[in-house]
């Protein structure tokens, strides 16, 4: 290798652990994108992979725990310095938190050898790491309003360890699955109440003046206390099934509220710049798993709430996380935030069409064999095209 090049390379090493979302961004889209590569064929039956999880529960722990907390990884360490002002995590420390995040990943794929037990205790490391640097920092800087914020992480831990547990003394998961994603969803109610509105309202002013989205108030108040208290009852029906029609009412309640709280952010008045219009795109699942999982509930319809959950996940999870990476890579690496084409037909469009297939096949099953992989196509089609077209971004010195 030549001088030059080797100092090249060791730029863009040095480059990658400067900001939390680098590395945490980057691979975790190349994790979304290959373990549903490897989980589609292992579910249809044409491979192996080597864990102790069944197909069902390593798809779901790895998508719940393994993709989803290193994008909250990534958006919180780079957000978070501006939230407390405090120093944010670079070099050694920012490395070590990812190869934790990275050991989890390894472990769980290899369970079958190592262990469950050693297995779960190396994976639920990162959260539970993350959770209490998170803490620590709101702490210290008296940074009250972000208090919510280290909390939904350290629940998303302790589901995490219910699933393992779960799993391990009944070989299936129930309850934690349910906490799991009630938590992400919250998060995502909670985070996107404040960016898709903030964005949304920037853009107007200097590109479509006009109508504005309204301040945080009583009403997104009143929105958010009936969405947790839906978000919460979910996972409590399934021993408490009393519960199950107020759940119901109060599931599909949130729904419309969570889409009038939507209608309120001029989601129309941004069609014309999709790095913003995606995030209305991406957070219209949101309401939609609402009233999929309530119908379910009400029904007893077992389509409707694979449908539901999978609005949730593949939908609002999967296009908002994106839309996060998108934007924020953009950003933090001087570039225009506009979305380009390549972005909106490599990225966009695939993740929303995945999640359309995901939902399709949950309410017509019989052609499972038919929408599971086109839609798994289009999730690996969106996830790889982030790492191909946002890479060079992530890996790039910040003066190139």
């Amino acid at each position: 290798m030549s001088h030059t090049s080797a100092s090249a390379h060791k730029i863009r090493l040095s480059s990658f652990a400067l900001e939390g979302f680098r590395p945490f961004f980057l691979f975790g889209a190349l994790y979304a994108a290959v373990t549903i590569l490897l989980w589609v064929p292992w579910y249809l039956g044409f491979l192996h992979v080597p864990t102790a999880l069944s197909p069902v529960a390593w798809h779901q722990h790895e998508l719940l725990f393994g993709y989803v907390p290193a994008i909250i990884a990534g958006f919180l360490l780079t957000a978070m310095p501006n939230w407390t002002k405090r120093k944010k995590l670079t070099g050694t420390p920012l490395v070590l938190l990812f190869l934790l995040w990275l050991a989890g990943r390894l472990s769980i794929f290899g369970s079958q050898y190592i262990g469950l037990t050693l297995a779960s205790a190396i994976a639920s490391s990162f959260l539970v790491v993350l959770g209490l640097y998170a803490l620590r920092e709101v702490v210290a800087a008296k940074n009250k309003r972000n208090y919510k914020l280290a909390a939904v992480i350290g629940l998303l831990a302790a589901a995490q360890a219910l699933f393992l547990y779960e799993f391990s003394r009944f070989a299936h998961v129930e309850i934690a699955g349910r906490l799991a994603v009630a938590t992400i969803i919250l998060m995502i109610a909670i985070v996107g109440g404040r960016i898709i509105p903030t964005f949304t309202g920037n853009w107007l002013r200097k590109n479509n003046p006009g109508r504005e989205p309204p301040p945080f108030g009583r009403f997104d108040l009143a929105v958010m206390l009936v969405s947790s208290l839906a978000l919460a009852a979910w996972p409590a029906v399934q021993h408490f099934e009393a519960l199950a029609t107020p759940a119901a009412i109060l599931m599909l309640l949130a729904g419309v509220l969570q889409l009038i709280r939507q209608a309120r952010w001029c989601p129309e008045r941004t069609l014309y710049e999709p790095l913003v219009a995606i995030l209305h795109v991406g957070f219209l699942f949101l309401p939609l798993g609402f009233v999929l999982t309530g119908v379910a509930m009400m029904t007893d319809d077992s389509g409707f709430a694979s449908a539901g959950i999978h609005a949730w996940t593949s939908g609002a999870i999967g296009t908002m996380t994106l839309a996060v990476m998108t934007r924020a890579t953009r950003g933090h690496s001087s570039q225009a935030l506009h979305a380009p084409i390549s972005t909106v037909l490599v990225i966009y469009m695939p993740i929303v069409v995945a999640a359309l297939l995901r939902i399709a096949a949950a309410l017509a099953p019989q052609h499972t064999m038919l929408l599971l992989p086109l839609a798994a196509l289009c999730w690996i089609l969106s996830f790889g095209g982030f790492c191909v077209l946002y890479g060079k971004f992530l890996l790039a010195s910040p003066k190139e």
